[in-house]
């Protein structure tokens, strides 16, 4: 079976989620076709079968009255500044205000309405129902030829009825005569509307709908630009290092393998490896990540960091789209593309909303002309009912706060991959924790040095550490890494034998040492003391590795290696048990390291001894039990187990194919950004309950008022775009989300070398 293509449309002319609706469901009628329109990123992710061609989709979008254009290069980030599209809106917006203040105010004040300014508000006025309102009109027309109708029908009939109404009323009834007065409240009150003319209420509700408008295409570009911003991070141009001479040129023609400069202050232009040189990089824009990290040959270096220091050169590993910071990008914007389930309940309800008002507004009219209310209190009612109900906040609440969420979260190193993610974040209340590289550093490290009786530690250390040096086994690289840092260069050793599965042998400093498994130095007649014995138990007891050392025929000292704990993992357990969460360590260690370790982070449930393979079982169990689970990891045998999770979160530290399998990325290695991650998601989730519930309220409450005819048509339309505004601007304040506070207290795995114990 052939698998289904995917590509995303770019969607023009919608203008309310129930244009959104009905290209949607127009595309889903086509056979193979499953699509999803977003009306605040305009853009349709459409997956559809071998019959199917991306022209016919653009093709079927052209007929249901829109426009659509096949994807385009990734292009570079553009300013955040208006497009030619928000530049005609402000000047139809600013012409329409203008020409809309006098024409309120004639209505408004008593003393300034002269004999026939009634005429002068028609020629105010005439411009903006006609030229101000022209967007909404076409669209009406549109929607009208392919039988529909959408946000725009209600605004088009809405106006133009005002506007039509009132230039009945000058010309063939008595408002034109000279003296004429219009009584103008703007209260909640029931008029019969006999004294009114209602050009104040049709240019009025236009200028407030295209503010409504400005303001949402204001506000969807600033919710987009976390976006943009990841974008801007790339380099643009990089230098190149071909036939031993540097060349500069633009960043798309980068490949891989290309060894490629850098100076200090310059990005760096693709995910690489350094080759030479030494420097600190500043990847806090990436990753969040404050301090500098310091690279030499053979660091990894991502695309979008800084080169802080000194004078590099970079072998060239990923470049393009295949770049972590292009990934993230790639990753946000399939989320904001998204949809979760309530904004698919939204569309739902929004693509049937606008036939119903438009059948209690004609309702509402029929109404009061049978109750003897009059022609004109019946029309002043059916016009209110069908401006209030404009749906365009059920469009926005969803969208926005998912578009600002995603966003602030990428600035965080939190990349969310889709809408559903946050309905799943609410829901769990069980996190499994995977211990190798997600509570612990992945790596081997030297957590004590015990000197026997008499010795000096710094030099147990310092020869071990030059004999380890000659070795690529973890634990010898632990010890001679933290050998050299602690005590300087190391000397050369000579001699070297490796004993396998044992340790290993040789000379420094004139001293021919051994350096392994206590066994090992029993066998080469060196007996551990008893001081020594009791290190090497007790490390054994917490699950750790004891490495003994010995030269010149006596045990001089113990080490103790480990995958340590990393620092901020007891404080991120913490934070998860603050959410209401239940630490579950899951390891394929030992019982007893997989115990030590629970300890050392606060965490009473262990899962240890576990297959690569059974992982998954065992997030199968849990749900067996009752639990929604979340699990955190960062290996390839993560990744299973990671989508069997109702959430699963990716250390980005991690390999590719757990982050793929993921729900949540979190791009620093760091587990305390998990509890930051589920906190985001949850309250992203909040801000669309609080959007929809405000948008649905709103409807559910004025609609009613203006059937009764209690609610002005002009007051009517300012409610609407206020609506809008307030969905968009309480999304918005997820800008301001901000991470818990760092862990200032937590311990080093690294520490100092103790002093010997006197006699």
């Amino acid at each position: 079976m052939t698998a289904p293509s995917n590509v995303e449309l770019l969607i023009g002319g919608m203008t309310c989620a129930s244009c959104a609706a009905r290209i949607e469901k127009k595309l889903n009628r086509l056979d193979g076709v499953t699509a999803t329109v977003n009306y605040a990123t305009e853009k349709a992710k459409v997956s559809y079968g071998p019959g199917v061609t991306p022209q016919d989709l653009v093709a079927t979008v052209q007929k249901t009255g829109y426009t659509a254009e096949l994807p385009r290069p990734r292009p570079e980030a553009q300013p955040d500044g208006a497009s030619a599209e928000d530049g005609v809106l402000r000047r139809r917006l600013l012409i329409s205000t203008a020409l809309t203040i006098p024409v309120i105010t004639l209505a408004m004040v008593p003393a300034w309405q002269f004999d026939f300014r009634q005429w002068l508000s028609l020629t105010l006025a005439a411009p903006v129902v006609v030229w101000g309102g022209a967007p909404f009109h076409r669209a009406a027309w549109s929607n009208a030829r392919h039988g529909t109708a959408t946000m725009d029908t209600l605004v088009s009939l809405g106006t133009l009825a005002a506007f039509g109404w009132s230039l009945y009323a000058l010309f063939l009834g008595s408002a034109g005569e000279p003296g004429m007065t219009h009584a103008f409240e703007l209260t909640i009150a029931r008029t019969d509307g006999g004294a009114n003319i209602y050009l104040e209420a049709a240019a009025g509700v236009t200028t407030f709908i295209l503010a409504g408008r400005y303001a949402e295409a204001r506000s969807k570009r600033r919710a987009g630009a976390a976006l943009r911003a990841l974008l801007e991070l790339g380099a643009k141009e990089v230098s190149v290092l071909r036939g031993g001479a540097e060349r500069r040129m633009p960043v798309g023609e980068l490949a891989v393998g290309d060894l490629f400069v850098l100076r200090p202050g310059e990005k760096i232009a693709a995910d690489g490896e350094v080759t030479e040189g030494s420097s600190a990089v500043d990847a806090s824009m990436l990753t969040g990540e404050s301090v500098p990290v310091e690279v030499g040959p053979g660091a990894v270096v991502a695309a979008g960091t800084v080169n802080a220091g000194g004078r590099l050169v970079v072998r060239a590993t990923r470049v393009g789209t295949a770049t972590q910071l292009a990934q993230m990008a790639r990753l946000v914007e399939d989320a904001q593309n998204g949809k979760a389930e309530v904004q698919r309940l939204a569309d739902r309800i929004s693509g049937v909303f606008v036939p119903i008002v438009l059948a209690l507004a004609v309702a509402t009219l029929g109404f009061w002309i049978g109750t003897g209310a009059g022609l004109p209190a019946a029309f002043t009612a059916a016009v209110a009912v069908l401006i209030i109900a404009c749906p365009c906040a059920l469009g926005l609440a969803t969208p926005t706060a998912l578009m600002v969420g995603t966003g602030r979260g990428a600035q965080l190193g939190i990349l969310i991959k889709g809408p559903e993610v946050l309905e799943s974040t609410r829901r769990v209340d069980t996190v499994v924790l995977d211990k190798t590289g997600t509570v612990t550093t992945g790596r081997m490290t030297l957590l004590d040095v015990v000197p026997a009786t008499g010795e000096d530690a710094a030099r147990v250390l310092r020869l071990a550490g030059a004999l380890e040096a000659a070795s690529e086994h973890p634990v010898a690289q632990a010890v001679a890494g933290a050998a050299a840092e602690r005590t300087g260069p190391l000397p050369a050793a000579t001699d070297f034998a490796n004993l396998a599965g044992l340790g290993v042998r040789g000379v420094v400093d004139g001293a021919a040492l051994v350096v392994g498994r206590p066994a090992l130095l029993a066998d080469c007649s060196l007996p551990l003391p008893a001081d020594l014995e009791r290190a090497v138990a007790a490390a054994e007891a917490s699950g750790r590795t004891a490495v003994a050392v010995g030269w010149d025929g006596a045990a001089r000292g113990v080490l103790v290696v480990a995958d340590a704990v990393k620092d901020s993992s007891a404080e991120a357990v913490r934070r998860l048990r603050g959410l209401g969460l239940t630490p579950i360590l899951l390891t394929g260690d030992n019982a007893t390291v997989a115990r030590a370790v629970a300890a050392a982070v606060g965490i009473e449930q262990v899962i240890a001894e576990v297959l690569p393979a059974d992982k998954v079982a065992v997030i199968k169990r849990l749900q067996a039990e009752g639990r929604t689970v979340a699990m955190v990891g960062d290996g390839v045998n993560d990744a299973a187990a990671l989508a069997q999770a109702d959430l699963g979160l990716a250390m980005g530290t991690g390999t590719d194919v757990a982050i793929e399998a993921s729900d949540l990325t979190l791009v620093r290695g760091d587990l305390r950004v998990a509890a930051d991650a589920i906190r985001l998601a949850r309250r992203t989730l909040g801000t669309i309950k609080v959007n929809l519930f405000w948008a649905f309220a709103y409807n559910v409450a004025a609609i009613p008022l203006a059937a009764a005819g209690l609610l002005n048509p002009m007051i009517a339309g300012a409610a609407m775009a206020f609506s809008s505004v307030f969905v968009v601007t309480n999304s918005l304040r997820l800008r301001g989300f901000t991470p818990l506070p760092e862990n200032r207290g937590a311990p080093t795995p690294l520490p100092a070398v103790r002093a010997a114990p006197t006699a």
